[in-house]
């Protein structure tokens, strides 16, 4: 799994991780049942420290994104449908958009760019 990184982001890495695991999920770039690196693999590719793959990948099980599995190690999976988002993500996808309508994109360009997720998805 190639993960690109910002290291001079504010953004904390094992944040980034979990973030572009959930999008790639939501992309269908990864798959339920398609198993990840192995912690120590994925921290040596991404040259990062082990326990900073650990705390994402410990998120992301919290989340219900991966299962873990003594022999298969962690294994990619869907989240159980909630009733909507959280506060805290309904949060930030308002700043997400505020930044977005500031940068001078339109509301179409906006909605254009969420929709492109949900067309990766189902096409």
């Amino acid at each position: 799994m190639l993960m690109r990184l910002d290291f001079q982001s504010p953004v904390p890495i094992y944040r980034q991780i979990r973030d572009q695991v959930v999008l790639a999920v939501a992309e269908g770039r990864l798959r339920p049942g398609e198993q990840l690196p192995a912690i120590r693999a994925l921290a040596e590719d991404a040259g990062v420290n082990a326990m900073t793959v650990s705390k994402a990948y410990q998120l992301l099980k919290s989340e219900g994104y991966l299962v873990t599995d003594r022999r298969a190690g962690a294994v990619v999976c869907l989240p159980q449908p909630s009733a909507g988002l959280s506060e805290e993500q309904t949060a930030r996808l308002r700043l997400l958009a505020g930044e977005a309508r500031l940068a001078g994109l339109s509301r179409a360009e906006f909605l254009a760019l969420c929709g492109a997720v949900y067309e990766e998805k189902e096409g």
